[in-house]
């Protein structure tokens, strides 16, 4: 199956809370369009936040997220991993 990396701009100020809030949100409903979240990362200096995940299109990981309530600005498919 696929990967993607999907970035979220403009979350700066972004809490540890409201991170874990806004990924269990992902999470918990995921498997509705076949994603699996491996990862996130936040810098909330930045207010980039990046997820790594497992998908059948990056369509479906924009739903998911959209769902979430956190619509990704970019999602990029990853061809090569070490």
């Amino acid at each position: 199956m696929p990967k993607f990396m999907d970035i979220h701009h403009g979350m700066k100020g972004l809490t540890p809370d409201e991170f874990k809030a806004a990924h269990q949100a992902d999470l918990a409903i995921q498997s509705e369009e076949g994603v699996t979240f491996e990862n996130a990362w936040a810098d909330t200096e930045s207010g980039d936040v990046f997820c790594l995940s497992e998908a059948p299109s990056a369509g479906a990981v924009q739903r998911i997220h959209e769902r979430a309530g956190h619509k990704a600005d970019e999602i990029h498919p990853l061809a090569i991993m070490l």
